[in-house]
């Protein structure tokens, strides 16, 4: 394994230091005769891994007490429909800005549910940037506005969220939550699939603001009510258990690193690195975000042919890189820079683009 490279879009690296606890202590926990997944979710042994988990991440995020955690499943995805069907009334629409294809499928699925309108979008420039986007001033039969908070496939990311007015702000985290501080002022919702920055894929990270909660519709099946599931703890049926014994290792991880301030340092350090290289290639690698747009966690970016491209990936699997192919749609090269991405992986890669350029430029 140590000649691999893992820059897999997601799911994603996992810090080594908590597959090394989990093989340890995931398959007899606290030498129960357990593993994690055969327990009882019902059980005091279960409870403290759940609270545990639900516990630290609101350490490390440092989220107000008027916030709940919930712990879901069916992946960011499912959270698409379930917000529109929670917090989209019929008189009301929902307001989406579009940044890439994960916000255009969150719209696709409340625009199934209820009425929608895109506040701002930047599609006409190919995603390239993020839309100059006014929250303080939106008409009175908006039900909540939705952002994408970075968008894996054209690599772009909100530096600073815009500030609320009087309605509702969603953002869907679930390729940089972790690896930056989040302005809890601004935001009523997060959720964020767990299999990026959070975890193993299986839970979906649910942080709601509590007056919103109080707003959800009430008719609605229990397993699709945030209220239910707020209610009961997230143990309304079986959660995924293993995927959240791992998140709780990964935010005891990332607590030992130093705290979410030391992911974003990180994120910069090592994306300004790849980025160094794009830069100052001379339009050899040509990256496909404005740089007051580009994200820290997905570096997408094209060689001068398809030709050049193929070879580039060729070369760097022999080499032990793993998933630096932009994503099928879009094609290209992408650098998915997570906190479990070490560093000195970074410096071999940033070494690798460079020999690569010198020998074909």
């Amino acid at each position: 394994m140590s000649n691999v490279y893992n820059f897999n879009p997601g799911p994603s690296p996992i810090p080594a230091e908590v597959l090394t606890k989990a093989k340890a202590n995931m398959f007899n926990y606290e030498q129960s005769g357990m593993a994690v997944m055969e327990m009882s979710h019902r059980s005091p042994l279960y409870e403290g891994i759940h609270f545990r988990a639900m516990d630290q991440l609101k350490d490390i995020l440092q989220i107000p007490d008027e916030f709940d955690i919930l712990f879901l499943q069916g992946g960011a995805s499912l959270q698409f429909a379930m917000i529109a069907l929670n917090f989209l009334p019929e008189q009301k629409k929902a307001g989406y800005v579009l940044t890439g294809s994960w916000s255009e499928k969150a719209l696709k699925e409340a625009s199934a549910i209820g009425e929608t309108t895109i506040i701002a979008s930047s599609k006409d420039n190919q995603y390239r940037h993020i839309p100059q986007t006014d929250l303080t001033n939106l008409p009175n039969d908006t039900a909540y506005v939705h952002l994408t908070s970075n968008n894996t496939i054209y690599g772009t990311q909100w530096s600073q969220f815009p500030d609320r007015g009087k309605v509702p702000v969603i953002i869907d985290m679930s390729s940089d939550i972790l690896s930056r501080t989040i302005p809890w002022e601004n935001i009523d919702m997060v959720y964020a699939g767990a299999q990026k920055n959070a975890g193993m894929s299986g839970v979906t990270l649910v942080i709601m603001r509590k007056t919103l909660l109080e707003s959800a519709n009430n008719t609605l099946p229990p397993s699709l009510s945030y209220k239910q599931h707020a209610d009961k703890q997230s143990l309304y049926n079986t959660p995924p258990t293993g995927a959240i014994y791992i998140t709780g290792l990964v935010t005891e991880w990332i607590t030992q690193q130093g705290g979410i301030e030391e992911m974003a340092r990180q994120a910069e350090k090592k994306a300004q690195m790849i980025y160094d290289v794009i830069d100052n290639s001379n339009r050899f690698y040509t990256g496909h975000a404005e740089p007051s747009s580009r994200s820290l966690m997905n570096i997408t970016f094209r060689l001068p042919n398809e030709e050049l491209e193929k070879k580039f990936l060729t070369e760097a699997k022999e080499k032990g890189f793993i998933g630096l192919n932009g994503h099928r749609s879009v094609g290209g090269c992408r650098v998915s820079n997570y906190n479990a991405v070490p560093v000195e992986h970074v410096i071999v890669l940033k070494e690798f683009m460079e020999h690569f350029m010198e020998q074909n430029g």
